[in-house]
Order: C-alpha cells, then structure tokens, then sequence
C-alpha cells in the first residue's frame, strides 16, 4: 500500500520540522512548507492526500489556502489553529476545512484527527432506512423531494442537477439521510461523521450544516432548537 502523503504548512520552523518527523516517524510521507504561496504551488504539484495548514501564515493565510485548494480539490483539509479562538475555527471550517486542532497539540491527538479525516475520505459510510428506490443499475436511492441521494454511487442530484460534496459533506447528509424526520443531536454527529469518541466543538457540526444547506436547499435539514437537527422527509 502506497505512503499516505501529506501537505503541511507551518511557518515556525520547530514546529514544522518535529511535526514532520512524528508524521514520518508514523507511516506518512511529508511534504513541509513554510508559507501559503509555496504551499499552493505544493498542493497544485504533488496533488497530497490530506493537508494540514496552520492558520496563520506569511503570503497566504491558511483560510485564504484551504479556500484555494477547496476551489480545485475535495482533498481533506485540517486547520491548525494557536488559538481556540471562534473567529479561526470558523473562518477555516467555513473555508471549506474538515476539521481544526488548537496548538500546541498533543501528536497522539493530531495523528487520530488525521486518520479520522482519512476514514471518511475513504470510506463515506452506511446508510440505514429512508425512502429508498431502486436505481437503474441497482443501487440504492434516496429520495427526499427534488434531493436524491445515491448511496452505492456516492452522488447527490438536486432537482436532476448533480451536487458536488466534501467527503465530510456527503458522511454528513447520509447520516442524515438514514434517519429521516429524526432528531440527531451536534454530539451523535461529532461522533458518527468526525469519529469523536469524546466530546467535540460542536461548531465543526453546525458550520458543516450550514455548508450543506446550501447545496442542498436551506429549508432542506431543519433546526430543533436545543436538540440538534433532522432532515426533512
């Protein structure tokens, strides 16, 4: 089996070279810039299996980069932020990124973040009960109004018109999809789609959610107030 590559960006130069070496030391294969710009120029040449970019980062900041990359590639990113600060997380997830980590980390934790990223990019996950069909070539196929979900082939059309999903998305809306009209709280998802087997920022559920309102239709998972949230049926 081919190394996992990885692009990291990091400006300080400690963190960035221990950080590489621990990466190393656990089985991936390293990429390691110093700034935003030779970042993009790495991601563009390499074509890396996940990237971790720091936030704050000389020539482009790692928002302004993850939304570069997000432009050309589902790539799994994740942020890493100095600070637990609501702006950075957000900017980041909202920048298109799958998930953050606060610094300074813990290499255990960061190297389980990673690997839970990839799980998901890898393997989308099951779906339970909903409204299923039969598609034309025999897979499964939710239906939920204009919104079909093809759960063999991984694709979402709304209104006939294909949907382009993060990986993080699509895991997102087929846990949605499996349940219809249920409630599922921000910790089952934390749980079920970013593999948190303890509690999490509850904001990397919500901004994914307002992400796939978006392609999806606004009106489409609905809000229950204190409980979490439910795709309309």
């Amino acid at each position: 089996m081919a190394e996992t590559h990885v692009l990291f960006v990091e400006d300080d130069d400690v963190i960035r070279e221990a950080t590489q070496l621990a990466l190393e030391r656990d089985g991936f294969r390293v990429t390691a810039m110093p700034d935003g710009l030779s970042g993009l120029d790495a991601f563009r040449a390499r074509r890396p299996d996940i990237a971790l970019l720091d936030v704050m980062l000389p020539g482009m900041d790692g928002v302004s980069l993850c939304r570069r990359i997000r432009d050309e590639s589902t790539v799994p990113v994740i942020m890493l932020s100095a600070r637990a600060d609501s702006i950075d997380v957000v900017l980041g997830l909202e920048a298109g990124a799958d998930d953050y980590v606060t610094k300074p980390f813990d290499g255990s934790v960061l190297m389980a973040r990673i690997r839970a990223v990839l799980r998901r990019f890898g393997h989308a996950g099951g779906v339970g009960s909903g409204e299923h069909e039969e598609s034309a070539d025999g897979g499964g196929l939710l239906v939920f109004g204009d919104l079909e979900v093809d759960t063999e082939g991984m694709e979402v059309r709304k209104g006939g018109t294909p949907v382009a999903l993060t990986p993080t998305e699509m895991r997102l809306l087929l846990e949605f999809s499996s349940a219809p009209g249920t409630v599922l709280s921000r910790d089952k998802l934390l749980e079920r789609v970013w593999d948190y087997g303890w509690g999490g920022d509850t904001r990397v559920v919500d901004v994914h959610v307002q992400r796939l309102r978006a392609k999806i239709g606004q009106d489409r998972i609905e809000t229950v107030r204190g409980f979490g949230y439910k795709l309309k049926s």
